[in-house]
């Protein structure tokens, strides 16, 4: 199998694919409000949505922005970043005490 050229064909997702991601990133977005809504989530609200956002763009980015079709060097580009951008912002959680302890 050749080496993954920026230039290569590949196939496209159909327009099925896109209506699931849709109703998957519809599904997720109920899931948000009902986590927000149920004081028994109360306690685990700031991770549970902070995990439900990041998986909801994660589908945006690699569907809508074509980055699961696209170049590794591509995905790299863009996750490498967020990763850094998403590992300062927990620690200034921790810093500042979202996550603080409560009796």
């Amino acid at each position: 199998m050749p080496p993954e050229s920026p230039t290569a064909p590949h196939a496209h997702p159909t327009a099925g694919v896109y209506l699931r991601v849709a109703i998957v990133l519809v599904m997720l977005t109920v899931i948000e409000v009902g986590v927000f809504y149920v004081p028994a989530f109360h306690p685990i609200l700031v991770p549970a949505l902070l995990f439900l956002s990041a998986v909801k763009c994660t589908l945006v980015v690699m569907f809508y922005m074509h980055l699961k079709m696209d170049s590794r060097f591509f995905t790299f580009l863009f996750g490498g970043p967020l990763l850094l951008g998403l590992g300062m912002t927990l620690g200034l959680m921790f810093l500042f005490g979202a996550f603080a302890l409560r009796k």
